[in-house]
């Protein structure tokens, strides 16, 4: 199994549409306002979270249940940017889409540019033929408000091939989050 380089993550967007939309390079600014990254990198590709957020609340005291999740524990947000409680986290979901192959695991890691913050990114892995919106966690480990960006860097996505195809894909599990939109909570 082996790290996939810029020159196939452009060619699997091209020929497969395995992320869409897609950047080619690193975006760094945008109208001369600097951004944080996002697109093509060496090894990975810098994905961008959408402008929808849950932000987690306690104001209703729910015992958090992934079997029998209370919708109610969430303040849905929509802007530009959006302010985490301390200790507490936020949803969002990535503006791309991807599409995995069957012979690839993706894994998402945390910009350090969020991370010298204090603002942790978490996702499970993206099997072979998921596909869908991730859906982010931004976990704010410090005692202040913390901010994250719409439509920029949040996060990276690394490509792994094996040498070998796996027999049963996400896909033919009919895997529970197959082809998720937006932020997608969790389902029993």
């Amino acid at each position: 199994m082996s790290i996939k380089a810029d020159r196939w993550i452009r060619r699997m967007a091209a020929e497969h549409g395995m992320i869409e939309p897609f950047e080619a390079g690193q975006v760094r600014e945008r109208d001369g306002h600097k951004l944080i990254s996002f697109g093509t990198s060496s090894y990975g590709y810098d994905v961008r979270c959408s402008d929808e957020f849950k932000v987690f609340t306690n104001i209703n005291s729910a015992t958090v249940d992934p079997k029998h999740f209370d919708e109610s524990s969430f303040v849905s947000v929509r802007g530009e940017e959006c302010v985490i409680p301390p200790n507490s986290f936020a949803l969002a979901s990535t503006v791309e889409y991807f599409r995995i192959p069957r012979n690839v695991l993706t894994i998402c890691l945390g910009k350090s540019t969020y991370a010298r913050c204090g603002i942790i990114v978490n996702v499970t892995p993206l099997e072979p033929e998921w596909e869908g919106h991730v859906t982010l966690e931004f976990s704010n480990t410090t005692t202040l408000p913390a901010k994250i960006y719409a439509n920029e860097g949040v996060a990276q996505m690394l490509f792994f091939e094996s040498d070998e195809v796996c027999e049963v894909s996400y896909k033919d599990r009919g895997g529970k989050y197959q082809g998720q939109r937006g932020v997608t909570l969790p389902r029993a």
